[in-house]
């Protein structure tokens, strides 16, 4: 690295750290996390042009005590001192921002200089100034990029294009097919291994800008993504299913898709969420492994106990599955070493904690969390036996919930399927309604003859106010016609 930064072993050295007065910037980052590595370059630089400035860095899961102290459940995270004193804190990959609150709590390298991003060039030299727009750029961390956008950039759907069309097979997953960083990804990898098809792929934990515009671009919110010939096949579950029924193959088939000999193929696993095959493990402490693993349908192995988690990753994962209502059992890592680097190899995956669930690696907390928040957590938990099924009844009730104003349409608002729902988004915009949710109804049988049912009116759109059917397309246009429409919606 190319400025000083000093790697804390323990909370007593930190503590003497902290205790001199001096200004000192502590990073809590991970191996396996990439923002954590990006961040790192510009700690690097900020650590030359602050000398006067002590910059520490934590392996947030490797020292857990600290990490408690700081309540750390993410990386990178950043906690800031001065005059011996905690004094700002900052999660995320946000290079501005660390940046910025570097220069406060330093102060400027030119007195009167200010000390913020506009001016970091002053602030802390041009090396920083340069380091900040790069992984800004590359990371997406800015406040505006961090917003949902309402839809994509020119530049964005061609790059986006340009990536899909790049290979005849092309997958959009987590981690590389060497080293997949999520047991979906893995799966898919597997699948097409079995299939003896050559393929490209794209690791979206590289590129926030891809991993967030494909979801809009494809219309598909989870990941892995696997596309033929440009066209989205779909993701994880599907890819099983068509590989199962031999579907899978006839579409490779009809589209020409080269095939390779066995032999060409370097096997990174067998199919089940990650889990590699490996002769660097004994037998017996495979068997082991394998035990541990299937003792429980949802295990997480973890450091320290549900009730006494001893890293924020860990709790942040109990947090989850206990919001999920899942029953669970868990192992403490801390209390058995040979588990502890034996798993890694097993699951080949290097971090903790490890959710698995009926014996197929899931992933760490960030994978967890953001299934959580897509809802692919319970849905594979329904699907797995663990959790009771949800009906579409209730399916139904939360997406008629999820907005106070509710079009259930053919098609999107910036791009209608049909002219009855046209109109009716005309209407809705003309009357000044523009906060409403939607759902494509053409993207979901079940719930394109499940709401016919359940409603008891058999066309579209619908129109629902506070879970309350308004109407169709005629009733909608009498009531804008009449003066009536924006009233009802805000009753």
């Amino acid at each position: 690295m190319g400025g000083s930064v000093r790697d804390v072993k323990s909370k007593a050295e930190l503590d003497e750290a902290v205790s001199g007065g001096s200004p000192v910037v502590l990073h809590f980052w991970a191996s396996w996390c990439e923002a954590s590595k990006h961040m790192d370059q510009l700690v690097s630089h900020l650590a030359t042009d602050f000398p006067h400035t002590h910059f520490l860095r934590v392996e947030a899961e490797e020292q857990p005590e600290i990490s408690e102290t700081y309540s750390v459940s993410a990386v990178p995270f950043f906690v800031f001192f001065k005059d011996g004193k905690t004094i700002d804190t900052l999660e995320g990959a946000d290079p501005s921002s660390l940046a910025n609150k570097v220069s406060k709590v330093a102060g400027s390298i030119n007195p009167g200089s200010a000390a913020s991003p506009a001016s970091l060039g002053m602030a802390a030299g041009s090396a920083v100034l340069e380091t900040v727009k790069e992984l800004a750029q590359e990371n997406g961390s800015s406040k505006d990029k961090s917003k949902v956008q309402q839809g994509l950039s020119s530049h964005l759907k061609k790059r986006l294009q340009e990536l899909v069309d790049s290979h005849p097979v092309l997958l959009f997953m987590k981690g590389s097919p060497e080293e997949p960083k999520c047991g979906f990804s893995s799966k898919v990898v597997d699948i097409l291994k079995e299939e003896n098809v050559k393929f490209g792929s794209f690791d979206i934990l590289s590129d926030p800008e891809v991993r967030e515009g494909l979801k809009k671009f494809s219309n598909w919110p989870t990941f892995p993504q696997l596309y033929c010939k440009g066209e989205l096949l779909g993701g994880c579950d599907i890819a099983i299913a068509m590989h199962e029924s031999g579907e899978l193959k006839g579409v490779f088939k009809d589209h020409g898709i080269d095939t390779i000999d066995k032999a060409d193929i370097t096997d990174s696993g067998n199919a089940k969420g990650g889990i590699s095959k490996s002769t660097d493990l004994s037998t017996t402490l495979t068997s082991r492994l394998e035990s541990l693993v299937n003792s429980g349908s949802v295990m997480l192995f973890m450091k320290g106990t549900p009730d006494a988690p001893k890293c924020g990753f860990s709790r942040k994962v109990v947090d989850i599955l206990r919001q999920e209502n899942v029953p669970f059992e868990s192992f403490d890592i801390l209390t058995d070493e040979e588990v502890r680097q034996g798993l890694k190899v097993y699951s080949n995956w290097s971090s903790y904690p490890q959710l698995y669930i009926k014996g197929e690696l899931i992933g760490g907390s960030d994978i967890v969390l953001e299934m959580q928040k897509s809802g692919e957590l319970q849905k594979t938990l329904q699907e797995k036996g663990i959790l009771p099924k949800e009906t579409i009844e209730d399916r139904l009730k939360k997406l008629i919930a999820s907005s106070p104003v509710m079009l259930f349409m053919k098609g999107t608002p910036d791009a209608p399927r049909c002219g009855f729902s046209s109109k009716v988004v005309n209407a809705l915009r003309e009357e000044g309604v523009v906060d409403f949710g939607h759902f494509d109804i053409l993207s979901d049988d079940e719930v394109r003859q499940g709401i016919k049912v359940f409603s008891n009116w058999p066309t579209f759109p619908q129109l629902y106010y506070k879970s309350e059917l308004i109407g169709g397309c005629d009733i909608i246009l009498e009531l804008r016609n009449n003066g009536e429409l924006k009233s009802t919606l805000s009753e």
